[in-house]
């Protein structure tokens, strides 16, 4: 396993950090970064601890060891300076259905203490680049899974983060609505420098170049960019290392 040196342009550092509920170990002793202005895959089989990780990244759950620094703010000496640098989308949908799209906005906004004036600003702002500046008017519930999604990344931006969370977005989105949303994500990357820590079981939605964090039943196993993972364990492509790092066989079936 290749170790990551941060630095100050490090989005999110995690040291060490374990979990339990009960009897039960969620998490142990993991550690990883995501590089501001990057892409990262946080790649696992359902139940390897992608979601108690956010979870404990943006406080929902209270971490007891090791430790957790979001644009170098130290979460838990410094909660609100760190949360006020992370933007997440959770897997399950957090949209208020019956409220219109820029209502949904202009609520997030007011509880990150933006103004009114300036929310309703930003909320138009983030409709048009999500493609929904038409559809400011309409309830949220009128719009398709895709739609919902981007509208959630929008929200998400509302108070401009330097760190992008999001666990498993793609889930229940046809092939066209999560290219869709890859190409969005990765856009934002790019072209405004926003790191991003993108939760996944899927193998397709990992790029060339993109760097990859493998986590199975709670422990990173690897930590590298696709080439150099699938170079250091011999494979023919991402799919196979993903195998022999997990201990699948070779004729089991990996995450699509």
């Amino acid at each position: 396993m290749r170790g990551e040196k941060a630095g100050p342009e490090t989005a999110l550092e995690i040291t060490e950090l374990s979990h339990a509920f009960g009897a039960r170990t969620a998490l142990d002793s993991v550690s990883l970064s995501v590089p501001a202005g990057a892409f990262t895959a946080l790649l696992g089989l359902n139940g390897a601890g992608k979601t108690t990780l956010f979870s404990l990244v943006t406080r929902l759950h209270r971490s007891r060891s090791g430790s957790i620094r979001v644009l170098g703010h130290d979460l838990r000496r410094a909660p609100g300076a760190a949360l006020a640098a992370l933007g997440v989308v959770f897997q399950a949908r957090t949209l208020d259905p019956e409220l219109s799209l820029r209502q949904n906005l202009i609520y997030h906004a007011t509880l990150h203490g933006i103004g009114f004036a300036a929310a309703r600003r930003r909320a138009e702002g983030l409709l048009e680049q999500a493609g929904l500046g038409a559809r400011g008017n309409d309830k949220a519930r009128t719009l398709s899974g895709g739609q919902m999604r981007r509208l959630e990344i929008a929200r998400a931006l509302l108070h401009r983060p330097r760190l992008l969370l999001l666990d498993e977005p793609t889930v229940g989105l046809d092939l066209a609505a999560r290219q869709s949303l890859l190409s969005e994500v990765r856009r934002l990357v790019a072209e405004e420098g926003v790191g991003v820590l993108w939760a996944t079981h899927l193998i397709e939605e990992v790029g060339p170049g993109d760097r990859v964090v493998v986590l199975h039943r709670g422990r990173v196993l690897a930590r590298d960019t696709r080439e150099g993972l699938v170079a250091g364990q011999g494979a023919a492509d991402l799919a196979a290392a993903f195998r022999r790092l997990v201990g699948l066989s070779e004729t089991a079936e990996a995450p699509p």
